[in-house]
């Protein structure tokens, strides 16, 4: 642009665009917020505007524009892409002589946006910060300025990371910060690409001056490492950059601290659906949406952390099943809280947007209706006798002066404006009722003017009226012109009417206009001081909020087990998982006409450590495993689980290797994908783990896969000694049975060429795969499915010769594997047999179910 044509505006506008080359600038002007030039082009692609010119070349010098009123959805649209946006704002006032002053007040970015229509969930919005210490040391900082939630973390070592990366993933993260010179870029980049593709990152340049840390967080919590504090003050130079507040909301500094809760990695969350789902990463069929009874926003964040971050500890994990078995026993006192519980709107998003000075007179309500909620939680919990419950009750402190005068200030239902006026009760303030008895009373004042103009001056059609450009004003019609007096100052002339002005008139509209003015900055005065006094007690209001989001989601998996007949897991601490008639919590919700079909899993040192299970696709393998880690899962978040009984050992890890998709992004095939998250599991499961492995090595040739599987498994059992779930079709791995590991399958019940699969666990072998019945229940045109039994005969003829002519006969002490499948389907009618309550069926009903398991024991025996 040539600096000689630019004008005095324009550069403003250049001047603010210099300090913030990587932002879209959205410059104040009038009613709008305008766009010039590529900030024009890429707003208008993005938000669907149209481009126009004051020159009239587009191509020169391109502009669009919002307008201000409607600007916080277009931004929200624009950081829901990724984009950063900063708000050049009129300062002073614009009907001022000369160029109006414009300077930016703030940046909006994907990790800071506070606006209702980017938080329009529960849903956290994560910023963070990844520094790089030296010596293969990084640390990771991260916020939620929406909430006050401040953290960090530390990694060392070869998972570094993998950990850095599941962190990010768990978070969901919004916006990530690098660091200058972190060395693990192009790692993090790359799996942003492909997990969290509209994660903003930026570089920024480490700050360390030690102030901002001083500022928010106590001496105890600021961390000793200098690595560390690095990390955290840099990310807040950068909050306090962007949002261009005080941040006083963000005052608490937790450490994530590995050993006390599980580290459960970026597959694992996505293969067991905890709190997004595989289809579209929402909430809908996840263990998330099925325990959340939450009646809190607060309730519902802390919940899916729970869910994403559990226990370690034996002592903490049963803390938390005191509390929710006492709620569960006592439905009075559950129910008062859900009751209550349900007028507490999110506490911790009101008192940031106080903070920010973003707040209207409605979110001031939002908080007394709140706080008018303490009272009777905190009675209802001096009722209870578990130890986190007593504890949530001494926290809740009920702020009764603070309420009172939310109460009598406040209107009951004040406009979305706070420089309206129409806020404030009659009756709180006396200069304020005083100002508005004035303003009422003025309309009468101006009709006695009015009756006394027409009986003075004989024009009985004179009127007193009003409008914005012309004030207060005497319309005559032309008719009566001829009347008025002398003192009448002419204003204005219209097609049948003249209007006029007095000296009394002119003074009654400066007192009217300027108590009118007086009631609206006096309110809003009022309002402010209102808004300090809130803000003066943020750090205890937001300690009673973290109390309610504790109790929450208390009663939310107490009400999650009641209605779902869930029971109490007995936390151990020998390293068993024992279960009995153990239910899949996502399944059997969405089941609908069918019966969920429990099971029992056994798994411990001394025993059984790994289960080799075999059978055919479509008959419960993946859903059993899942079932496994979710039923772990839910013991060391504090939840009951659906089970008969359970006794569970914590586990340190949970790995999961189910399905696969090729990494289109990173050019990696299925099997690639497959091999790298083995090789994860291998490198960083324990003793303590908890692991699922779901047919490896199908990705290859048959031999390949085979021996890679037989490999995995041979390492796992005698190097590792992990609990193990692996699903395989390679039946030929039944052959490695010893006193670790164990063989099961899906049991299975063939009459002809039908095939049922009976959803059970049985221990055995399974000898087939039944790929064609599966193919065939699937659709496959009958001809295909035919000639497919057709090569199936051939290709078994042909190994059976082929294995009859290299192998030895099996001697008279040798038996064959498939003997033991009559023994082994009866001991699925016994496990249906104990589980019979006799005592309470009639003498008709155990005839008839004496006779169909009869029936069915032969005919899985073989016999019929």
């Amino acid at each position: 642009m040539d600096a000689q044509n630019v004008t005095p505006m324009m550069q403003q506008y250049l001047s603010a665009k210099e300090a913030h080359p990587g932002e879209l600038l959205f410059f104040r002007l009038g009613d709008f917020y305008e766009m010039f030039f590529d900030d024009a082009k890429i707003a208008a692609k993005e938000l669907g505007l149209t481009l126009t010119s004051r020159s009239g070349d587009l191509d020169k010098s391109p502009m669009c524009g919002v307008p201000y009123h409607a600007a916080d959805s277009y931004i929200a649209r624009l950081v829901a892409k990724g984009f950063k946006v900063a708000i050049a704002e009129q300062i002073g006032d614009p009907k001022a002589k000369g160029l109006t002053h414009r300077e930016v007040v703030k940046v909006v970015t994907p990790g800071t946006a506070l606006s209702d229509e980017v938080l329009r969930d529960a849903a956290n919005i994560y910023i963070a910060l990844l520094h790089d210490c030296g010596d293969g040391k990084f640390v990771l900082a991260g916020a939620d300025i929406s909430t006050g939630e401040a953290f960090y973390a530390s990694y060392a070592g070869e998972t570094a990371a993998q950990q850095i990366m599941d962190e990010l993933y768990r978070r969901m993260t919004a916006e990530l910060l690098l660091t200058e010179g972190f060395s693990l870029s192009d790692t993090v980049r790359a799996f942003l690409m492909q997990r969290l593709p509209r994660c903003a990152v930026s570089m920024v340049a480490a700050e360390a001056d030690g102030v901002l840390l001083t500022q928010h967080f106590t001496a105890t919590e600021i961390p000793a490492d200098a690595g560390a504090q690095t990390a955290v003050e840099t990310l807040l130079h950068y909050l306090h950059d962007t949002v261009r507040t005080d941040l006083s909301q963000i005052n608490r500094l937790s450490f994530l601290d590995t050993r006390e809760t599980m580290q459960l990695d970026t597959y694992t969350l996505r293969n067991l659906e905890i709190t997004r789902s595989l289809r579209d990463g929402g909430k809908k069929n996840t263990l998330f949406d099925v325990l959340d009874f939450t009646r809190t926003p607060m309730g519902t964040r802390l919940l899916r952390a729970w869910l994403e971050h559990p226990l370690l500890t034996p002592h903490r994990i049963d803390a938390r099943l005191d509390a929710v078995a006492e709620l569960v026993e006592n439905a009075g006192l559950r129910g008062t809280l859900r009751e209550q519980l349900r007028s507490v709107y999110d506490f911790e998003r009101l008192l940031t947007r106080i903070e920010t000075q973003t707040a209207n007179a409605r979110d001031l309500v939002a908080l007394r209706v709140s706080l008018a909620a303490l009272p009777a939680v905190r009675t209802a919990l001096g009722r209870a006798a578990s130890r986190l419950l007593m504890r949530a009750a001494a926290s809740i402190q009920t702020f009764d002066a603070l309420r009172d005068t939310l109460e009598r200030a406040i209107v009951d239902e004040p406009g979305l404006s706070v420089r309206d006026g129409g806020i404030i009760r009659t009756g709180y303030d006396a200069a304020l009722d005083e100002l508005r008895v004035f303003s009422h009373d003025s309309k009468s004042l101006l009709q006695e003017m009015e009756e006394r103009e027409r009986t003075r001056t004989g024009i009985k059609t004179l009127k007193i009226g009003y409008n914005k450009v012309f004030g207060y004003y005497i319309e005559v019609r032309h008719s009566g012109r001829d009347q008025v007096p002398d003192d009448y100052i002419r204003k204005q002339t219209l097609a049948n009417t003249e209007r006029f002005i007095t000296e009394e008139l002119k003074d009654f509209e400066a007192k009217i206009l300027g108590a009118e003015e007086k009631i609206t900055a006096l309110e809003y005065h009022i309002f402010t001081t209102l808004r300090d006094e809130v803000k003066a007690q943020l750090v205890p209001i937001q300690n009673v909020a973290r109390a309610i989001a504790r109790v929450d989601v208390l009663q939310s998996l107490a009400e999650a087990a009641a209605s779902y007949r869930y029971v109490r897991p007995k936390v151990t601490a020998d390293g068993t998982i024992l279960i009995r008639d153990g239910r899949h919590p996502l399944v059997e919700r969405i089941l609908e006409r069918e019966i969920f079909v429990p099971n029992d899993t056994e798994l411990s040192h001394g025993g059984t450590e790994t289960m080799l299970i075999t059978g055919p696709n479509m008959a419960g393998k993946s859903t059993y495993m899942r079932q496994v880690a979710l039923l772990t899962l839910m013991a060391q978040v504090g939840s009951f689980v659906p089970a008969r009984t359970a006794e569970i050992a914590p586990v340190d890890r949970i790995f999961t290797r189910i399905g696969a998709s090729d990494d289109l992004v990173s050019g990696q095939s299925t099997f690639m994908v497959e091999m790298n998250e083995v090789a994860q599991i291998l490198r960083e499961a324990t003793r303590d783990s908890l692991v699922i492995l779901d047919e490896i090595g199908r990705g290859t040739s048959t031999f390949d896969g085979m021996s890679i599987a037989r490999a995995v498994v041979e390492h796992i059992d005698t190097r590792i000694h992990a609990k193990t779930l692996f699903a395989t079709h390679y039946h030929e791995l039944t052959e490695m049975e010893n006193e670790h590991i164990r063989n099961y399958c899906i049991a299975v019940r063939e009459k002809g060429k039908n095939v049922a699969f009976l959803r059970r666990i049985v221990a055995g072998a399974a000898d087939k795969s039944y790929g064609i019945h599966v193919a065939r229940l699937a659709g496959l045109p009958t001809k295909v499915t035919a000639r497919a039994e057709e090569i199936l005969h051939a290709l078994e003829q042909k190994e059976s010769a082929s294995a009859a002519a290299e192998i030895p006969v099996a001697s008279a002490q040798e038996t064959p594997l498939t003997d033991g499948m009559a023994s082994l389907f009866a001991d699925g009618t016994l496990a249906e047999l104990r589980t019979l309550d006799v005592m309470t069926m009639t003498p008709l009903e155990a005839m008839n179910t004496l006779y169909r398991l009869q029936e069915q024991a032969r005919k899985e025996a073989g016999e019929a």
